[in-house]
C-alpha cells in the first residue's frame, strides 16, 4: 500500500511497540504529525511546552517502562533544546529515541533555516545518530534504532528526518518487532564467580543501571539475604531493590555517608552489577584505587565497552543484570557469622541515618520527610530534579519493592516536574510525588500546562529557600561571605499553580505541613505545595557532614 514516509515511520514505531510520544510540534515534521492523526488510540502524542521538557518526559518514560521513550522535536532550536534530555538519558543509561526534523535533502550544507549537522552535534552525546534521506530505508533504520536504544548499555538514539523524505511516497513494508540480544553467563564463569565469592570474607554487592526485571531484583535480594551480603545501590538507583530488605544498607551517591565509605573500604570483593562506575557512585573516583582495586572486582555489564573502562576486573562478565541475578540465586556461600554481623551493623547504621537533627527555620524538612514516609502509598513514584534539596528524597525516603525513583544521574535541573508528568501519563491512577527546588522548578514549571491539558495530576513539593542552594553551598565553602549570582527573586508559586488548574498552598510552619499534605493528596486537580524553608536548611548540610563521618 502506498503511503508517505511519515506514515511509514509511524507504522514502524507502532509495530516495534511504541504507544506514546512526547514533543513540541514543528513544520519540519508535519508529515509525521499528520500520520499521527490517523493512528490516534494506537499512538498518542503528548503536547509539551518546551523541547527540553519533552525530552525529559521521554527519558522518564524509558526509565519507568524499560522501552524506548519517544520524543519528537523540530530542527535547530527544537533539537538543541532537547539535548539536555538526551544527555540525561545517556548518563542514566535509559533507552530513548529522539526524532528531529531536518531541512530538505536539497537544502543541506547551505546553512539553511535552522539547519544543524546532527551527527556532529550529538555524536558523543547519543549512542547513535542517523539521518534518513531515503524513505525506503525507514523500516531498516527504525529497526536498528530500536535495537540500539535497548541493547548493550541502553541509551538515546537520535534520528533526523528531512522534511521532503517524510512527504515522499513509499511502498516499503513496515518493519517487524525486534529481539534484543541478552548476553548470559557460562557455566564456567558461574564456577569462577562462586569460587571468588566463597574465598571472600566480606563481599559487597554494588548495583544499578537500567534493564532490571522485577524477578531479577527479587533474586538478587534472595541471594544477598541467604548469604549475608550487603546491597549498596549506585547513585539514584535506590528503587531496584527493596530498601526494607535486611541486606539493603544504603546508596553510594552524592553525599555518600561515612558508614558506606567504611563498608566499601572493608570489603575484600566488590560484586558490581550493571554499574558504569560514574563519578557520583565512586565519590569522585576516591573510593577505589584505579585501575586496580584493593579488593577483588567482579564486574558484570551487558556492554563490553563498560568492562575495563575505568577499573580492571578480576572477573569481567558480559551479561545482563537479569542473567546475573538468576545465576546468583543458585549460588550458596559457606556460612560465616562474621559476615552476618557485618551486614547487620551496616543495616543498623542505615536505619540510624534517618534520624535528622533539628533544622534551622520554622519549617523542618527532617520532620516533613518523616511524615511523608509514613503516609505515601507503597507504590508511589518519586521524582526529583537537581540541587541540594534532592538530598531529602534521595537520603530520607525508603523505596519498597513497588515504589520507583525517577531522577537524573546527570545532575540536570528541571527534570522532576516533566518526569512526574510522564509517570502520570503512564499510570494516571498511581500516586506521583515530585521534589523540586525553587530554582529547579522554574526550569520546567511551565510543563504544568502540559499536565493541565492532558488531565494529569502529580503532587509537587517546591523546597523554596530563595537561592540556588548547591552553588550557594560551594560559595560559602570556597568564598565565604562573598555570595554572588545565587539569590533568587521568586514568583508567587501558589498563584502560579492555581493558574494551571492545580491546588496550591504555601507552608511555612512544620506544624502545618501534615494537614497541607493531606489536602494535596486529596486534591483531584494535582497540587503544588510551596515549602518555605531557611537558606541554611536547603540541604541538611551539617547532618550530611556528620553522617559522612559516621561509622557503623
Amino acid at each position: 500500500m502506498l503511503k508517505n514516509g511519515g506514515g511509514l515511520l509511524m507504522d514502524c514505531l507502532i509495530a516495534l511497540g511504541g504507544t506514546k510520544g512526547f514533543g513540541v510540534p514543528g513544520e519540519s515534521y508535519l508529515a509525521v504529525l499528520d500520520a499521527m492523526y490517523d493512528r490516534k488510540g494506537k499512538f498518542d502524542l503528548m503536547l509539551c511546552r518546551n523541547e527540553g521538557g519533552a525530552a525529559y518526559m521521554a527519558e522518564a518514560w524509558g526509565k519507568l517502562t524499560g522501552t524506548p521513550g519517544l520524543c519528537f522535536v523540530t530542527r535547530g532550536p527544537g533539537a538543541t533544546n532537547a539535548s539536555i534530555g538526551i544527555h540525561t538519558a545517556m548518563q542514566n543509561s535509559t533507552p530513548m529515541i529522539v526524532f528531529v526534523g531536518q531541512v530538505g535533502v536539497g537544502m543541506k550544507g547551505r546553512e539553511a533555516f535552522q539547519e544543524i549537522e546532527y551527527s556532529h552535534y550529538f555524536g558523543k552525546v547519543a549512542k547513535w545518530v542517523v539521518e534518513i534521506d531515503d524513505a525506503k530505508r525507514i523500516p531498516e533504520i527504525m529497526s536498528r534504532a530500536w535495537t540500539t536504544a535497548l541493547s548493550g548499555r541502553p541509551g538515546p538514539v537520535v534520528v533526523a528526518l528531512p522534511e521532503d523524505m517524510l512527504a515522499a511516497p513509499v511502498s516499503a513494508k513496515t518493519c517487524a518487532p525486534v529481539n534484543i540480544p541478552a548476553p548470559d553467563i557460562s557455566a564456567k564463569q558461574i564456577d569462577q564467580l562462586s569460587s571468588l565469592l566463597n574465598a571472600a570474607k566480606r563481599p559487597l554487592v554494588l548495583y544499578g543501571g537500567s534493564g532490571w526485571s522485577i524477578e531479577a531484583a527479587r533474586q538478587l535480594e534472595y541471594f544477598a539475604g541467604a548469604n549475608h551480603l550487603p546491597l549498596v545501590a549506585a547513585f539514584r538507583f535506590h528503587d531496584i531493590c527493596d530498601n526494607y530488605h535486611p541486606s539493603y544498607v544504603g546508596d553510594a551517591g552524592v553525599g555518600v555517608l561515612g558508614y558506606i565509605k567504611n563498608l566499601i573500604g572493608e570489603a575484600d570483593l566488590i560484586l558490581a552489577i550493571n554499574v558504569r562506575f560514574g563519578e557520583c557512585t565512586t565519590d569522585g573516583y576516591s573510593l577505589f584505587d584505579c585501575p586496580n582495586m584493593k579488593a577483588k572486582l567482579v564486574h558484570c555489564h551487558p556492554s563490553d565497552d563498560e568492562l575495563g573502562k575505568i577499573y580492571a576486573a578480576d572477573l569481567p562478565l558480559q551479561a545482563t543484570p537479569n542473567a546475573m541475578a538468576a545465576a546468583l540465586s543458585n549460588i550458596s556461600l559457606k556460612h560465616d557469622d562474621g559476615r552476618r554481623d557485618w551486614v547487620a551493623a551496616a543495616k543498623a547504621a542505615y536505619d540510624a541515618s534517618y534520624s535528622v537533627k533539628p533544622q534551622p527555620g520554622s519549617l523542618d524538612m527532617g520532620d516533613v520527610m518523616a511524615h511523608i514516609r509514613d503516609v505515601i502509598p507503597d507504590d508511589a513514584i518519586i521524582t526529583n530534579g537537581a540541587g541540594n534539596f534532592a538530598i531529602w528524597p534521595n537520603k530520607f525516603l525508603k523505596f519498597g519493592p513497588k515504589s520507583r525513583l525517577l531522577a537524573p544521574q546527570s545532575g540536570a535541573m528541571g527534570y522532576g516536574v516533566p518526569a512526574a508528568i510522564a509517570a502520570k501519563a503512564h499510570d494516571p491512577k498511581r500516586f506521583v510525588l515530585c521534589f523540586a527546588g525553587d530554582g529547579d522548578f522554574q526550569m520546567n514549571g511551565n510543563e504544568l500546562g502540559s499536565a493541565m491539558q492532558a488531565g494529569l495530576q502529580p503532587v509537587i513539593l517546591i523546597v523554596n529557600n530563595g537561592t540556588y542552594g548547591t552553588i550557594r553551598m560551594h560559595q560559602e565553602r570556597h568564598y565565604p561571605e562573598r555570595v554572588s549570582g545565587t539569590e533568587l527573586a521568586n514568583p508567587d508559586f501558589v498563584t502560579l499553580a492555581k493558574a494551571y488548574g492545580f491546588y496550591g498552598e504555601r507552608v511555612e510552619e512544620t506544624a502545618d505541613f501534615a494537614d497541607a499534605f493531606a489536602r494535596a493528596l486529596a486534591s483531584d486537580t494535582g497540587a503544588v505545595l510551596d515549602l518555605v524553608i531557611s537558606t541554611e536548611a536547603i540541604t541538611p548540610r551539617q547532618t550530611i557532614d556528620d553522617l559522612r563521618r559516621a561509622k557503623p
